[in-house]
């Protein structure tokens, strides 16, 4: 079976043409150039290159989240709008677990982290077995202090967009601490397919229309926004 998995819910941007576990290609930048100018063309570059169309494959996959608020909802747009176009169905994965799934061939235990500013990061530990990741907790924002007191000194490789502000920020404290090589550091579309492999053996697809980005929390605007409202309501309440 074959799977088309996008990834652009962080600061790289990367898709994946996978045969069962076999990686057909990839391509993937960290270039600083905005997702919605670079998801598209490569996807279309990529299937033009391996002399596939969207018709020959399976299912699309894509890391819906957690993530850039921005970014998330380019890959899960892009993913519907391709699978609408095609008739096929979709696959929405964890970003997290996707990059466990990218760095699974480190082995041993894994803490997965995303900057999420304001001393936070999104954030889930995996442990690899038998080449397989299994998960040890759900996706969550938690605060590095935190962070730091779950993991005290086990050991653990960091991947992810925030593996160096969380190793340099709670180091001292986490002597387990190791940041994965670079080459694994970031999610990867072969990372999206290989963890929505699974979930389309056992049918768990959805529809275009089904498909939706998964945040851990509102957007930091929608935040001000309410944080302002709930201040006037305070402000304008009639105190006895």
């Amino acid at each position: 079976m074959k799977i088309l998995a996008l990834e652009s819910s962080a600061v790289s941007a990367s898709v994946a043409l996978t045969e069962d576990e076999k990686l057909v290609a990839q391509s993937f930048q960290n270039c600083g150039l905005t997702h919605s100018r670079t998801l598209l063309p490569m996807v279309e570059n990529l299937l033009a290159n391996c002399g596939v169309s969207l018709a020959d494959v399976d299912a699309i996959a894509v890391a819906h989240g957690p993530g850039s608020f921005t970014g998330v909802r380019i890959g899960v747009a892009t993913v519907k709008g391709l699978a609408l176009g095609a008739d096929k169905p979709c696959l929405g994965v964890s970003t997290l677990e996707a990059m466990a799934w990218g760095a699974r061939a480190l082995g041993g235990d894994l803490c997965c982290v995303m900057d999420a500013r304001a001393g936070q990061v999104y954030n889930a530990l995996f442990t690899v077995e038998d080449g397989r990741v299994r998960r040890l907790c759900d996706d969550r924002a938690i605060k590095l202090t935190e962070l730091a007191e779950e993991i005290g000194e086990a050991p653990y490789f960091l991947v992810g967009d925030g593996a160096d502000l969380c190793y340099n920020t709670i180091k001292e404290n986490c002597t387990g601490l190791r940041l994965a090589p670079a080459e694994l550091r970031f999610a990867t579309g072969f990372g999206v397919a290989a963890a929505a492999l699974p979930l389309f053996r056992e049918g768990k697809t959805c529809s275009p229309q089904e498909l939706d980005a998964f945040y851990l929390r509102r957007p930091q605007a929608e935040r001000e926004r309410m944080a302002r409202l709930a201040q006037t309501k305070q402000q304008t309440t009639p105190h006895n």
